[in-house]
């Protein structure tokens, strides 16, 4: 790490933690063989509920599965969900609010609209309503959480793209004969890119929070693939006397969280 990296997280000490944690995770969710090389979805009945030891770290659920190995193997497929969904909803979002923010006419306001019909649904709400028409899979969750979180990526680009076509640079484009195609992706989505990931890292937390929530629900990962979410869903008849089943995909949530939080934080800090 060079000085000047190494100054820069030291003026920002919640950023320095939030990355440390952010890398750790990505490693442990990019690489989760390497961590725990045992099948998350190997039962052994006999060996069912047993409190942490030096054997099993986080100890094991209702069938015996190791809780540790598939808290780790989880972290792949929950985060995977998240960080994708995201993406897709800040791809067309941000494409679309880029358009109709520098367009506006016909375009914004039929755009627009139909945002606010999507916003007008809490998300949780919109989230059960689309993966209970269209069904529980990794895909369709997928989906549910891109149609959720789009709105907020569109109206970020759009507010972004708004202010950068006013600016001269835009002016100028204009006057020496570039088109809109060309002015709108050469010019004004290089200039709303900050704006859509700063909204990436605000909603990643809470969209980590709704697919967690609809695993509980059924609706999300199904068993037994592993996921925090669905592994909350499986402990919650056992989680007065196996508690463990429950705490350690909750703490895995809640770092998750706490890591793209604090980045957010020591990123909004930044003199």
């Amino acid at each position: 790490m060079t000085p000047q990296f190494a100054s820069a997280f030291g003026r920002r000490p919640a950023l320095a933690v939030g990355a440390a944690l952010a890398l750790a995770i990505a490693v442990v969710a990019l690489l989760p063989g390497l961590f725990a090389p045992q099948p998350p979805n190997a039962i052994d009945v006999g060996r069912a509920l047993l409190p942490p030891s030096a054997e099993h770290w986080f100890g094991t659920d209702h069938v015996g599965r190791d809780v540790y190995t598939r808290v780790v193997h989880g972290a792949r497929v929950t985060l995977g969900i998240v960080a994708g969904s995201l993406a897709l909803s800040a791809l067309f979002g941000g494409v679309a609010g880029t358009i109709a923010g520098y367009l506006r006419g016909w375009s914004d306001l039929f755009s627009g609209q139909f945002v606010e019909v999507i916003l007008s649904f809490p998300p949780i709400f919109l989230g059960v309503m689309i993966t209970g028409i269209i069904g529980s899979n990794v895909a369709n969750l997928m989906l549910a959480l891109s149609i959720v979180y789009l709105p907020l990526f569109f109206r970020a680009a759009r507010s972004a793209a708004m202010v950068e076509s006013a600016r001269p640079y835009v002016e100028a484009a204009q006057v020496l004969g570039a088109g809109d195609g060309r002015i709108l992706f050469r010019h004004l989505l290089p200039n709303v890119l900050p704006a859509v990931l700063t909204q990436y890292i605000i909603l990643f937390p809470l969209a980590l929070q709704i697919q967690a929530a609809l695993g509980f629900l059924g609706l999300g990962v199904q068993p037994p693939t592993p996921d925090w979410g669905a592994s909350l869903q499986e402990s919650k008849d056992y989680v007065l006397y196996a508690s463990w089943t429950a705490i350690f995909p909750g703490l895995a949530l809640v770092t998750s969280s706490l890591a793209v939080i604090l980045i957010g934080r020591g990123l909004q800090s930044r003199t």
